[in-house]
């Protein structure tokens, strides 16, 4: 199978985005492919979540991105099985590096462009629309947006819609919408249920099944620095994500 690059993106912030990178990956890695996750976001929340302390680290995916650094010299092994490309604050000053470069849209893509051994390559993308999230969705074949299911949480997707359309037009015109998945779900409100139909409607856009069940184990997870696949084998929130990595294989698999 050719490398499946999904941008995990919305620019509002809390919607589980870093949740869903880990839990999808280490999900895939259980089913066998390789995956590589990319830590975009200068908080380096996810490259915390799996046991790294960003601080303790000299090279990141700052080097890769802006000094040219090859990707393979900065990948960390996981304990959860998958690759990953870690973050540290440095990378908010990448941000301005990359604004006077010619072709920064480029710069995700030319990094990640000889990692070809990976099924799947995974970005977090930062809660922004800023450059290093326009250069994810430039090198991605496709975006998955999180949603938590509350009203005013899917104002920023028309947004998100808008620059896909940009970066369609002008950077990656193979850039797919895979879906919004639904997150931080409370399946016993008729509001989450409500909101949920308002997206489909309101943006055409598919939602990926099943939705991610609230739950505090989530919170947990990332303080003892492994996803939640490995600290609650059998929770729900788990074995929501293990299906939803299930449901993104069968459709990779058909787009090919």
């Amino acid at each position: 199978m050719t490398t499946k690059t999904l941008a995990i993106a919305n620019q509002k912030g809390g919607v589980a985005k870093t949740t869903t990178v880990a839990s999808l990956g280490a999900a895939l890695a259980e089913l066998g492919h390789r995956v590589l996750i990319v830590d975009l976001d200068p908080q380096a929340c996810l490259t915390f979540s799996l046991g790294i302390d960003p601080e303790d680290l000299e090279l990141s995916v700052h080097h890769v991105l802006t000094k040219g650094l090859d990707a393979t010299e900065v990948i960390i092994e996981t304990e959860d099985g998958v690759d990953l490309l870690p973050a540290t604050i440095e990378l908010a000053r990448a941000e301005a590096d990359l604004l006077t470069r010619t072709g920064r849209e480029y710069v995700v893509r030319a990094s990640l462009e000889e990692l070809t051994d990976y099924d799947w390559i995974l970005l977090d993308c930062p809660p922004s629309l800023g450059v290093l999230t326009v250069a994810a969705l430039t090198a991605a074949t496709g975006v998955l947006i999180p949603l938590q299911c509350e009203t005013l949480s899917h104002r920023g997707v028309g947004q998100l819609l808008d620059t896909v359309h940009d970066v369609r037009r002008f950077t990656n015109r193979e850039l797919e919408v895979w879906g919004v998945l639904p997150t931080l779900f409370d399946g016993r409100t008729n509001h989450a249920r409500a909101v949920l139909e308002t997206i489909s409607e309101t943006y055409d856009l598919e939602v990926v099944e099943p939705p991610i069940p609230k739950s505090i184990r989530f919170a947990e997870a990332p303080a003892a620095g492994r996803s939640i696949l490995s600290t609650t084998r059998s929770h729900r929130g788990a074995d929501a994500y293990r299906d939803v990595a299930v449901n993104l294989t069968k459709r990779a698999a058909s787009a090919t």
